[in-house]
């Protein structure tokens, strides 16, 4: 499949041709240096990531295979009644298990995708789901995962060249925003918290994926790592309330003696982040007041008025927080 840079490339060069006895025409519309100027952007994004249109289709695929593994193991583990017990229908557990056959086949399509490209498809991991001890805990976890998904084809999208591989991206993107909501209606929590998703970068979203991946094949590793672990009050715990002093700590002590701020990064806000002061000898800080639902903390050296959280001033993190 012919990428868009290439097939930019001969739209550009065939209107210079068209309008060379034309010399007081312009040779590109404003719009078209627009579309130019925003793919080389995404270049240069994914540039700075060291990351190429297949590298963002395997990140996906680890993602997938990360997700389809969850929900077979789970179910294996879980008989249906023990989902009637937590006060689900008949109809909303077969939803649940169904979840996992579309990610399956989220899964054929990416290995087909990369191997078009001549490319090795990235292989199964060996998962850690230890703390996933229960039919609730696995309704729990799906949740983030879920959630975690939806943002991690958002944030990949601004990178992706190829038209296709985006399209095919988005094509999984609305069925993982399903599951999303399927999840949170069988948590029985709010099915959509907030009117807007949060875009992530690959190296955020893999940062929560890691804690899962035991070891994987040789060939099978991203070029990412993950930022250093945060966890929330000391015990793992993700709810809080808009306006209270939470706290964030991370094993790695030189992470948490370098984080100057708190980032809480969630849809719908201007620039997409609100920083507070981070006290490194307590650990804590507060949430902004306007937040609700799902947010993403992260412990940042700086605190940019633009809202803007990049991954250079990330030092810790994320975490997924509910925020009420």
């Amino acid at each position: 499949m012919p990428s868009f840079t290439k097939t930019l490339g001969l739209i550009t060069a065939g209107l210079a041709a068209l309008t060379s006895a034309l010399p007081a025409a312009p040779k590109l519309t404003d719009n078209q240096n627009k579309i130019y100027s925003l793919m080389k952007r995404q270049n240069a994004q994914a540039a700075a990531l060291g990351l190429t249109d297949v590298d963002i289709l395997q990140f996906a695929l680890t993602l997938e295979l990360l997700e389809e593994a969850f929900y077979r193991e789970s179910f294996a583990k879980f008989p249906a009644a023990d989902f009637t017990a937590l006060g689900l229908s008949e109809s909303q557990i077969k939803d649940l298990q169904s979840i996992g056959s579309t990610e399956e086949a989220h899964v054929i399509l990416l290995q087909s995708a990369i191997a078009a490209a001549n490319v090795k498809p990235v292989q199964a991991c060996t998962y850690n789901f230890a703390a996933v001890d229960s039919a609730a805990a696995m309704v729990a976890t799906a949740a983030v995962l879920e959630n975690v998904g939806v943002s991690a084809y958002l944030g990949a999208a601004q990178l992706v060249a190829d038209a296709g591989i985006l399209t095919t991206a988005a094509s999984i993107l609305s069925v993982e925003s399903r599951h999303q909501t399927l999840i949170r209606t069988a948590a029985k929590v709010v099915a959509v918290p907030q009117a807007f998703d949060t875009p992530l970068s690959p190296k955020q979203v893999f940062s929560l994926a890691a804690p899962f991946i035991a070891s994987c094949p040789e060939g099978s590793n991203l070029v990412l790592t993950p930022f250093p672990p945060l966890i929330m009050g000391g015990n793992g715990q993700t709810v809080a309330v808009a306006g209270s002093e939470v706290k964030l700590q991370s094993s790695d002590a030189a992470a948490t003696a370098s984080a100057k701020f708190c980032a809480f990064t969630t849809g719908g806000i201007p620039g997409g982040t609100s920083f507070t002061a981070f006290d490194a000898a307590t650990g804590g800080c507060v949430v902004p007041q306007g937040l609700q639902g799902v947010v993403y903390v992260n412990l940042a050296s700086e605190g940019p008025l633009t809202g803007k959280l990049t991954d250079d001033i990330i030092v810790a993190g994320p975490i997924v927080m509910q925020v009420s």
